[in-house]
């Protein structure tokens, strides 16, 4: 009897077989990803479960933040401190020595109790405009002056001599400080902000302007000259800064804004000067000669006078400076 031929053996090298080789392999591997991706997702929700999640933030811890990162941040210098830093080193005290009153020096009569110096008049330049006459040619809002009006440099005097101020404005060392401070001085001496002192001599004048520029016979080896800027881009509202030694107290600084602008004042000598700077930043004795500055330290006018309707020489708020173009004139720069 014939046997029946055997059954042929599976052929593993179909591609059928090869197919479902490779699924069985990923089947494999596709369960340990998904168990790792389980093992995640059960981690994750175990670890919300634990650390529960945070509050929303309200408008009031919103605030409360804000309010602690401003208070963590140190503020900028203000402008004015930034501004006395700048033109400081180039201040100088003024002592003079002689008659003092009109063209001699300012008088100490502006100081409540305080005797006037022998022979000094209540007038004393720096001046007002004149009684009945505007303050500012052609400027119309501007009030009439009343009477009486009374005029007073910022300057001030002591047993010593007369105080005043003035200020470094080139590298040769010209002082620029207010002619009715040192006119008949019989002698005049210098103290720069380095605390050297020096006896000075006028080397040039501008009457019109009430204007003196100093040499100091032995300045410091090193000199500091002031910044000077453009009194012709200030208006009225711009900050306007004094600098100077008021009743004596070198170094002082009086801040406030220019208040107006092209005044006119006669000085107790009939000399009318023209087109000064009013500010209202505080003016007294001691602060004649003094600079007058902007928001950036420069220099845009020196210090002459101050307007007060009684016969009194201090400040109610209206002082005066010649512009820096027309100061600087007697030192020889270039007027705009």
């Amino acid at each position: 009897m014939t046997q029946p031929p055997d059954a042929p053996d599976m052929d593993t090298t179909s591609p059928w077989t090869q197919r479902m080789a490779r699924g069985r392999t990923r089947i494999r591997r596709g369960a340990g990803f998904g168990l790792g991706v389980v093992a995640a997702l059960v981690a994750v929700a175990m670890y919300g479960f634990a650390v529960p999640a945070p509050k929303p933030l309200s408008q009031g811890d919103v605030a409360a933040n804000i309010a602690s990162a401003l208070a963590s941040v140190t503020p900028g210098p203000a402008l004015s401190q930034l501004a006395y830093q700048a033109v400081q080193p180039s201040l100088v005290l003024v002592k003079t020595q002689g008659p003092a009153g009109p063209a001699g020096g300012d008088n100490g009569s502006a100081t409540a109790g305080a005797s006037a110096v022998p022979g000094s008049s209540p007038a004393v330049p720096g001046s007002s405009p004149a009684a009945g006459a505007s303050a500012a040619p052609g400027d119309s809002s501007t009030p009439v002056v009343p009477e009486p009006t009374s005029s007073a440099p910022a300057g001030t005097s002591t047993a010593d001599g007369t105080l005043g101020s003035g200020v470094v404005i080139d590298s040769a060392g010209d002082i620029l400080t207010a002619l009715h401070l040192v006119a008949k001085a019989t002698a005049i001496q210098v103290t720069f902000a380095d605390g050297t002192t020096s006896s000075a001599q006028i080397t040039s004048t501008q009457p019109q302007d009430d204007i003196a520029v100093l040499q100091a016979d032995n300045p410091p080896a090193t000199l500091t000259p002031a910044v000077l800027g453009n009194p012709r881009s200030v208006s009225v509202g711009s900050e306007a800064y004094v600098l100077g030694s008021p009743f004596g107290l070198y170094g002082s600084f009086s801040s406030g804004v220019v208040s107006g602008l092209n005044r006119t004042f006669q000085l107790a000598d009939g000399t009318q000067l023209k087109g000064m700077i009013q500010v209202d930043a505080a003016v007294n004795p001691g602060n004649s000669g003094g600079p007058l500055v902007n928001r950036y330290g420069q220099v845009i006018g020196i210090v002459s006078g101050i307007v007060n309707p009684t016969n009194q020489s201090v400040f109610i708020g209206i002082g005066f400076a010649v512009p820096i173009d027309v100061a600087g004139g007697a030192a020889g720069l270039p007027h705009d």
